[in-house]
């Protein structure tokens, strides 16, 4: 998404200020960037309440909040502030809004609350949207964040933490998959898991930014829906985690929650080594990303850590990584597999 420079300046001067945003009725005081990608910033803030008697009952927020285990102790959020330039723009937000109150689930990243303004434009003059989104904060990044962080100490996750990471996120994508009609995420990856370190126990995972996230069942009855759904794919799922019949449509087909299987797979074995197990063809001489997906070329390290996990666990990344969809096991066969798993490698 595009922005103008005065929306930039706008931004970071609130930033640099210690700047108040208003969310609906709510007032929250910007601490800190968090982080930002394309023309989306994420910050660190914090509620102002108006009084002593609304800080005891957790803030103006809590009169909004349903589930009062997503208010925050200390006051403090993650909001999203998204600068928007166009209608196609707007429409995306106002989807993943939409789609994100679908949810509720432990796994899944609640939105708490959300706001979309007007502004005008300091140069052309024209009126353009902001919206703000916010959320509970999870400061111990996420699983992307975490992977960078245990290289650099030459540290993994244990076999415990890996399965129950994964479980957590099979616990989530299940309660999108039941839903009528089933949504598929269409964006599952490390960079969009937060993690929770726990003293004594498995870490919290939970699954983040539902802006990819559509019913997931989809009749493909020519060439020209086929290339649709891979020109969509190709701008809202990230390529080392996307399924192959989204990068290689028949144009007879019936698509359908399993494509965020193929992904979980993907993730599983990024929880072990730190990447998707197709990215090793980006570094190749006249290697193909889509063809190391769509004949499912697994690459699986030949030094490191590989030897201090099962083989139990690379047989269960492969039956998730079926290049035929038809024939990929669902979440609900995941969750029995990895329950056995758990009962078996964790004491």
């Amino acid at each position: 998404m595009g922005c103008s420079f005065s929306g930039l300046n706008a931004l970071y001067d609130a930033v640099n200020g210690g700047g108040d945003v208003w969310i609906n009725e709510n007032r929250f005081r910007i601490v800190r960037q968090l982080g930002e990608g394309g023309f989306a910033f994420v910050f660190l803030v914090k509620e102002i309440v108006a009084d002593a008697s609304s800080a005891a009952s957790g803030g103006g927020l809590a009169k909004k909040v349903k589930n009062p285990a997503h208010l925050s102790a200390d006051g403090t959020y993650a909001m999203k502030k998204v600068l928007i330039q166009n209608k196609e723009q707007l429409e995306l937000v106002r989807e993943e809004i939409r789609v994100s109150s679908l949810f509720n689930h432990p796994n899944l990243l609640p939105l708490l609350d959300h706001a979309i303004i007007s502004v005008k434009d300091g140069q052309e003059g024209a009126w353009k949207h902001e919206a703000f989104l916010l959320f509970p904060v999870h400061l111990d990044g996420t699983l992307l964040d975490n992977f960078t962080l245990m290289k650099a100490k030459k540290e993994t996750f244990s076999t415990t933490d890996v399965l129950h990471i994964f479980r957590q996120l099979c616990d989530g994508l299940k309660h999108m998959h039941s839903l009528e009609p089933p949504y598929a995420h269409n964006d599952v990856k490390p960079g969009n898991v937060l993690l929770t370190r726990r003293k004594g126990q498995p870490p919290l995972a939970i699954l983040m930014d539902f802006g990819s996230a559509r019913p997931s069942r989809k009749q493909i009855r020519s060439r020209q829906e086929a290339l649709q759904l891979q020109e969509w794919t190709s701008e809202h799922c990230s390529a080392p985690f996307r399924a192959p019949e989204l990068w290689d449509c028949p144009s007879h087909a019936d698509i359908d929650e399993r494509t965020d299987i193929w992904s979980l797979g993907c993730t599983l074995y990024a929880i072990m080594y730190g990447v998707s197990p197709f990215e090793y063809a980006l570094g190749e001489s006249g290697g193909s990303l889509q063809l190391a997906i769509v004949n499912a070329q697994i690459k699986w390290p030949n030094t490191g850590p590989k030897a201090s996990y099962p083989e139990a666990l690379h047989q269960f990344v492969t039956w998730m990584l079926q290049p035929q969809a038809a024939v990929r096991p669902r979440i609900d066969d995941i969750i029995i597999h990895v329950d056995k798993l758990i009962a078996k490698f964790t004491k």
